[in-house]
């Protein structure tokens, strides 16, 4: 939206008028990540985000969007019934030796867009990595991983496995296929036993 000002040029004489956008209230803002991974000593598979969606900063709790896809995932692929509660997200990641947290510690972004995140400050993945057993670690998406190999795997030591976006935005991908394709963290191998 534009707005049209027009006023008086006493020097040169005339009528000037001039085009302003109105300031845009969707401006970068400097965000904190307020809540703890979620791991025990059992965890053995890693699945990292970039940073919590405005829900779930809201909610202080992952996935807390209610068209991500993120828990009904989880639950397909490990044929559970989908958690309602926070406690019970937790127990169905315990229960499959699952930990999950963010790439990002702080950064400023625009609402929940990752497309707009800038100014990163990584989470210290040690705190999980050295209370657990984190055979392999995976990302919520492409741009999780993005900023996992910029930021985190140089100190990490460990590579990190993309799968596709749980997001809402990513509408490329339907439930079914997404359970399908995040299969690849329940199958058993010597790395992640």
């Amino acid at each position: 939206m534009n707005y049209s000002i027009t006023y008086i040029d006493k020097y040169r004489g005339g009528f000037i008028n001039l085009k302003i956008k109105p300031i845009n209230e969707k401006t970068n803002n400097r965000v904190s990540h307020t809540f703890q991974p979620i791991y025990n000593i059992n965890s053995k598979i890693l699945i990292l985000g970039t940073f919590p969606s405005v829900k779930s900063r809201e909610t202080q709790f992952y996935y807390g969007h209610p068209q991500n896809r993120f828990w009904k995932v989880i639950a397909g692929v490990f044929q559970c019934e989908i958690p309602q509660t926070n406690e019970e997200k937790k127990q169905m990641l315990f229960k499959n030796n699952i930990a999950i947290w963010d790439v990002i510690e702080s950064c400023d972004i625009v609402g929940s867009s990752d497309s707009s995140i800038q100014n990163v400050i990584p989470n210290d993945l040690s705190i999980i990595l050295n209370h657990s057993n984190i055979k392999k670690i995976y990302a919520n998406g492409k741009t999780a991983a993005k900023l996992y190999e910029k930021y985190t795997e140089s100190a990490t030591g460990k590579p990190i496995i993309t799968l596709p976006s749980t997001s809402p935005a990513n509408a490329a991908y339907r439930l079914e296929q997404l359970v399908e394709t995040w299969e690849l963290i329940s199958i058993k191998t010597p790395n992640n036993l």
